[in-house]
């Protein structure tokens, strides 16, 4: 699992700095979201197309372990407040072939595909997605893939305080906080900017 994460880290590392660097040195602040078509060039098809299969399976895992901890905490709460809903609490045993018993909740089951469905159609109607993800990247960076990962294996591997690799780790930490919110800065200024540039589509007609 570390190797795992290691290689991956490091070659979206490598990808989104090449991306943000070299598109920043070629196009400064007009670079487009999409490098791919945001050129208007949608050639060749194929290269297109397999860039966004690659990005829509980044973004369902992603998606998937990013709402992990909302779906755990409504359905926790719900649990603590309706012990006795049947609809909240039943698990439907249902024998799925080659796989063996699943258990089906019904209401995880409607909750989390509703979930889904809201957030999809919100992502859908915001005119200005990019930087609307762009600010919730910034502001889940530091906190999730930096700060708590730390601070727990630090805690775990019981570092003396003031150490070098204590210090080294702290450093780290309050660099990417800076990272994030320069990140969160540029968001908010790409929101507001695309909100003054926004036209509604009747008034495009």
């Amino acid at each position: 699992m570390k190797r795992a994460s290691f290689v991956g880290i490091l070659t979206t590392t490598t990808f989104y700095i090449l991306c943000g660097c070299l598109g920043y040195a070629a196009f400064g602040n007009d670079a487009p979201g999409n490098f791919l078509t945001g050129f208007g060039f949608y050639e060749p098809f194929v290269l297109v197309d397999l860039a966004n299969v690659c990005i829509a399976i980044h973004l369902i895992g992603a998606y998937q372990v990013f709402c992990q901890p909302i779906f755990s905490f409504v359905e926790s709460r719900c649990h603590g407040r309706w012990p006795d809903s049947k609809f909240i609490t039943s698990e439907h045993a249902i024998n799925i072939p080659f796989y063996g018993v699943y258990y089906l909740n019904l209401f995880r089951l409607v909750w989390r595909t509703s979930y889904v469905i809201v957030t999809a159609v919100l992502a859908m109607l915001l005119p200005f997605f990019n930087d609307f993800l762009a600010l919730l990247g910034a502001i889940s960076f530091w906190p999730l893939t930096v700060y708590f990962p730390i601070e727990m294996y630090m805690a775990r591997s019981k570092m003396p305080k003031y150490s070098f690799t204590w210090t080294s780790l702290k450093m780290l930490s309050w660099a990417c906080l800076v990272i994030s919110l320069v990140s969160a800065a540029g968001s908010i200024e790409g929101l507001i900017r695309a909100l003054k540039t926004y036209k509604p589509f009747k008034a495009q007609q």
